[in-house]
């Protein structure tokens, strides 16, 4: 059965986007169909992330009744398949958030799993791909102020009837400075699917326009993410040792 996960968060910066891409190529890479799509349209950034800024027919055209979702999807080289927004402003007039919904049920007819990277916060777009999901995760950082607006987030969702999957604690540095991990559980009291380190590979995966996990795929960016998305599918996933990748066990 096909699932649509909506990957939001209480404030900008924190990951948001980075887990959206990654999760779903890694999810690809356990053999899943699977369809990342940039409901973030006030600030877009899959296809800049993916190498596909600008392209013919987008979300926008399809939001505003003017093309059909399916004429909308691109395939990344990876085999990851991507719906991007217009960076155009001109784009954003007439668009009709609550199609998001309907998109989605459509994306379900042919993909194992779509994710939507929703945009920050708790706006009418956030709100709209929120309301599309069957399952949310949350990206936060160890941080006060963005734990704070996930737990508003989380509230939000949890009054509009809406599973909350788990929590992704992103751009994790270790310092002393950071809120404890078990603090972070302890205040949101939602699971923790997965905890991503600060990665160099992560900022340049970004400048080779793809998904950590494929440019860097023994970073430790890319072994959290494969980890999570592993959760997400319910597969049991075990990183090869050095013997089985020398040898192609």
């Amino acid at each position: 059965m096909s699932k649509l996960i909506t990957i939001t968060s209480g404030k900008g910066g924190v990951g948001k986007t980075t887990s959206a891409i990654n999760i779903g190529a890694a999810l690809n890479s356990f053999g899943k169909d699977v369809i990342v799509l940039d409901a973030n349209l006030t600030t877009p950034n899959i296809g800049l992330h993916l190498g596909a800024p600008m392209v013919p027919i987008n979300l926008n055209h399809v939001l505003s009744g003017k093309a059909n979702v399916i004429d909308a999807i691109y395939e990344h080289e990876s085999g990851t398949k991507i719906v991007p927004s217009s960076l155009s402003v001109k784009d954003l007039q007439k668009i009709n958030h609550n199609r998001l919904k309907e998109v989605g049920r459509k994306l379900k007819k042919i993909a194992d799993f779509v994710i939507y990277d929703s945009a920050a916060g708790l706006g009418d777009e956030a709100i709209a791909a929120i309301n599309s999901g069957d399952e949310m995760v949350i990206v936060t950082n160890p941080e006060i102020p963005a734990v704070t607006d996930a737990l508003k987030t989380a509230k939000v969702i949890e009054q509009m009837g809406k599973k909350i999957r788990g929590v992704i604690i992103a751009r994790v540095k270790g310092s002393k400075h950071e809120m404890p991990i078990e603090n972070v559980r302890e205040m949101l009291e939602l699971p923790i699917l997965g905890i991503v380190p600060e990665d160099e590979s992560v900022h340049e995966s970004l400048v080779m326009k793809d998904a950590v996990i494929h440019t860097h795929p023994r970073s430790k960016a890319a072994k959290a993410y494969k980890r999570i998305a592993a959760k997400l599918a319910g597969i049991n996933y075990k990183e090869k040792s050095w013997f089985g990748r020398l040898f192609g066990f």
